[in-house]
């Protein structure tokens, strides 16, 4: 910018003396001088908006007065205008456009035969213009970073609730195998011996997808997770999981199964996730049933069990983040969630999730 507009310049004000005549020398150089120093000013336009503004408003009214080579200098105190404007430095901007026109307009009162009122006019215009543009960049630029910020901040939310399932479900069925193998120890070695192991088990997978989620914290340059984003293919290790955990657990699949978008495919894991959590610690349930049926253009998810419906309800109303948090996953995929007693007994998590157009349908499967 510094440069192009010194080339500018200089042709401009060297042309103009070839047809006019020139300077004094002591004047020549004072002129070119200035020349040079109100264009190079612009290279710091960014890092002292205000300063470099003044600067070549200052400097290139002192040229016009000690030149008879009127050069196209103004257009670098309108650029520097620009960069004030579009930097929010709004009154800077004004006070500056201010200055101008009044010197200029005081120079036309003083008798200044080669600038007319309409001129002042003009350059009025073209100085609430070039204040106007930049105000609307320094507007866009705002509104980008604070979208930016919303992102980023819905961004962090996404990874809390990730935590919270991630380290809920796992840390919550670790601690239901350990009673378990406490309570068998003595009577059953071998049912223990298989509960540690689900422990190891879990605590394992609860490192691998702790690591996993932490990893979208990660810097740019560093690589990114290769294991995938958890989904219903991942349902039958849930329902292992639960049985290791006491509770008699079995999906039913209805319709025919097909890939379903990773958004969905996701939330539809994590609600199965909870709601396993949530009958393993709270309801005292024995037996649990998953039912997944896939329509045209929805996944309807149901995770019931026999537990004690009015025990969850109160846990949920309690403060816990668990159904609330399955409902915040069905909305943000565009599905609706509901949670409440049966009126056969035990509880049920209902959710519907629509997944549109995805890709082809895959072989049925009921269980």
């Amino acid at each position: 910018m510094a440069g192009g507009v010194f080339v500018l310049v200089a042709l401009g004000a060297e042309g103009q003396r070839l047809r006019n005549g020139g300077d004094s020398l002591p004047l020549l150089i004072a002129s070119w001088l200035l020349i040079m120093a109100v264009c190079g000013a612009l290279l710091f336009r960014r890092r002292y908006p205000v300063a470099v503004g003044w600067f070549t408003v200052l400097a290139t009214g002192a040229y016009y007065l000690l030149s008879d080579i009127d050069g196209p200098l103004i257009v670098v105190p309108i650029v520097a205008l620009y960069a004030v404007a579009a930097l929010g430095r709004l009154r800077a901007a004004i006070a500056m456009a201010a200055a101008m026109v009044i010197v200029v307009a005081a120079g036309t009162l003083a008798g200044g035969g080669d600038i007319s009122g309409t001129v002042v006019f003009m350059l009025t215009g073209w100085l609430v213009a070039v204040v106007a543009l930049g105000s609307v960049r320094h507007s866009r630029v705002a509104y980008a970073e604070e979208e930016a910020r919303l992102r980023a901040t819905e961004e962090r939310l996404r990874i809390a609730r990730e935590l919270h399932d991630v380290i809920g479900h796992n840390v919550s069925m670790i601690n239901v195998q350990a009673g378990a193998a406490l309570h068998r120890l003595k009577e059953n070695p071998a049912l223990a011996e298989d509960a540690l192991d689900a422990i190891k088990a879990g605590s394992r997978e609860t490192l691998r997808e702790l690591r996993a989620t932490l990893g979208m914290l990660r810097r740019v340059d560093e690589e990114a997770p290769t294991a995938p984003a958890p989904g219903l293919a991942r349902a039958d290790e849930l329902v292992a999981s639960a049985k290791l955990a006491g509770l008699a657990a079995r999906i039913v699949r209805t319709g025919v199964e097909r890939s379903l978008p990773a958004p969905v495919d996701l939330a539809a894991y994590r609600i199965v996730q909870e709601s396993l959590t949530n009958a393993a610690r709270h309801s005292g349930a024995g037996r649990v049933t998953i039912r997944l049926a896939y329509g045209n253009g929805g996944l309807t998810l149901a995770v019931e069990d026999d537990g004690r419906g009015s025990a969850a309800r109160s846990t949920s109303a309690g403060g816990g983040s668990g159904i609330a948090g399955m409902t915040e996953r069905a909305r943000a995929v565009g599905g609706e969630l509901t949670a409440g007693p049966r009126p056969e007994g035990g509880f049920a998590v209902r959710a519907q999730l629509p997944y549109g157009i995805t890709g082809e349908p895959m072989e049925r499967r009921d269980r």
